[in-house]
C-alpha cells in the first residue's frame, strides 16, 4: 500500500515522502492517526498544490517584511512625556506606548512581542531600538522622547 505522509513519522519518513507500507499499518496506525493519507492521484496533487501555496505565502511574507523593514528604518516617531528637570521621565516608556505610537503616527501595525528593548527607555532622548519582523529579518525602531 502507498501512503502520503503528512507529519514525519520515525522509522518511515518525512513529511511528504510517499512511502510503500504494509496494509494493516497504513491503514489501521498511519492513516488511522492522522499521519498520512492513502497516496491516490488526488491526494498527491492536492498535497503538492498546498506545497506551492505554502511557499507562495512564505515569499509573500518576507517580501512584505522586507517592505516593512526599511519604511521603519526611515521613520522616526515622537513620544511626550512628563519628565524632571534633568531629563529624566516619570515611568519608562512601554513596548505598548511605541506600538500605540507608530499606529496612531504613520499608522503602522507592530507586534509588541518583536520588539527588543535592551536598556529601559527612562530619559529624554533620541534611542535606536531592535525590531524582529521574521525569517531572520530585522530592522531599527527610531524613537525621540521628549518632555511635556
Amino acid at each position: 500500500m502507498k501512503v502520503l505522509l503528512l507529519k514525519d513519522v520515525a522509522g518511515t519518513g518525512k513529511a511528504g515522502d510517499i512511502k510503500d507500507v504494509k496494509d494493516g499499518f497504513g491503514r489501521n496506525f498511519l492513516v488511522g492517526k492522522g499521519l498520512a493519507k492513502i497516496a491516490t492521484d488526488d491526494v498527491i496533487a492536492e498535497f503538492k498544490k498546498a506545497e506551492i501555496d505554502k511557499k507562495r505565502a512564505e515569499e509573500l511574507e518576507i517580501e512584505n517584511a522586507k517592505l516593512l523593514a526599511s519604511k521603519l528604518s526611515k521613520i522616526r516617531i515622537l513620544l511626550r512625556k512628563k519628565a524632571g528637570e534633568n531629563g529624566s521621565l516619570f515611568g519608562a516608556v512601554t513596548k505598548d506606548e511605541i506600538v500605540e505610537a507608530y499606529k496612531t503616527q504613520f499608522n503602522i501595525e507592530l507586534d509588541k512581542k518583536h520588539i527588543e528593548v535592551s536598556h529601559g527607555l527612562k530619559h529624554t532622548g533620541v534611542y535606536s531600538l531592535d525590531i524582529k519582523l521574521g525569517h531572520s529579518i530585522h530592522s531599527s525602531l527610531h524613537i525621540e522622547i521628549g518632555a511635556l
